[in-house]
């Protein structure tokens, strides 16, 4: 039986067993839109790195098969926790492909800005998934878990791992890539207070195929790659081009970009030192925005 350790986790009751995953905050360091699919997604190539910083989830197992979430944290009050949620969705999904009737009881502690480009929702099903498979004792091959993620979104199969990875396809395309230097490095994340729809920034994209994505280093990451994305999101949100704006002229930078479909910019910087002296003169200059200093996740 399946859930034998689970049912039965050190001689205690069901209620006993809480688990805890983070879900890491996902950064494009580039984004090229390469065209419009035939089944209406974009064909997209990107580099996803992931952050130190990210959402807190926790689960205690539950005996009748339901699945409920409650959800706190700075950004817990713009989220429902009702059926459309992404970690309701993600449960949903796992039990289903399981056949099986046990639950959970989740807890969704929501420290990244909602709709903001770094992968929030997304990171937050991944998540929801890798805590779920070790509550309910249910592991099984990455790439069936994969198939799972992808039906909840594109981003959410490369969330799964949460390593460097260049996503092609709509997401569904996966290839573990180190970029030389690159781990532990210090970056900050900036978000202008402003939430931006996905499917409303691609809409805007000009549909112009500017050239393929590579990633052999950071220097050619910096002088080649690029985020598709930017510009129809600056049109949408002119305060996107003030937040690059300042993070362009910060001491000790070598890359400021805008994430995803937006509005969350980061920026990567020599040293920690660099970093905190730029996100102190932003506080200062910004009380507004929202300013995390952290680390791209190690591989």
């Amino acid at each position: 039986m399946p859930h034998a350790e689970a049912e039965n986790f050190a001689g205690c009751p069901f209620e006993a067993r809480e688990l805890v995953e983070t879900a890491f905050a996902k950064i494009n360091l580039a984004l090229h839109v390469r065209g419009k699919r035939a089944d209406g997604y974009h064909a997209l190539e990107s580099l996803f790195v992931f952050t130190e910083l990210g959402d807190r989830l926790t689960g205690r197992i539950c005996a009748d098969g339901q699945v409920s979430l409650e959800i706190d944290g700075p950004f817990g009050s713009l989220l429902d926790a009702g059926p459309d949620n992404l970690v309701i969705r993600a449960a949903r999904a796992l039990q289903a492909h399981l056949g099986e009737d046990l639950g959970a009881d989740l807890k969704l502690t929501k420290i990244l800005p909602v709709a903001s480009g770094i992968g929030g929702g997304s990171a937050d099903a991944a998540a929801t998934l890798r805590l779920l498979t070790r509550l309910w004792n249910a592991p099984m091959p990455p790439e069936v878990l994969e198939r799972i993620a992808l039906s909840l979104g594109s981003d959410v199969p490369a969330c799964i791992g949460s390593i460097p990875q260049m996503v092609r396809g709509r997401g569904e395309i996966l290839q573990p890539q180190a970029v030389e230097n690159l781990s532990a490095m210090p970056i900050l994340l900036v978000n202008p207070g402003v939430a931006l729809s996905t499917a409303q920034v691609f809409g805007r994209w000009d549909q112009r195929d500017r050239g393929p994505l590579e990633a052999m280093g950071l220097e050619q990451l910096v002088s080649e790659g690029r985020n598709d994305l930017e510009q129809p999101a600056i049109a949408m949100e002119p305060v996107i081009a003030d937040v690059l704006a300042a993070l362009g002229a910060c001491a000790g930078l070598r890359l400021a970009r805008m994430s995803g479909s937006g509005a969350t910019c980061f920026a990567l910087f020599d040293t920690d030192r660099r970093m905190a002296e730029a996100a102190t003169a932003l506080r200062a200059a910004q009380r507004g925005w929202w300013i995390a200093e952290t680390r791209i996740r190690a591989a």
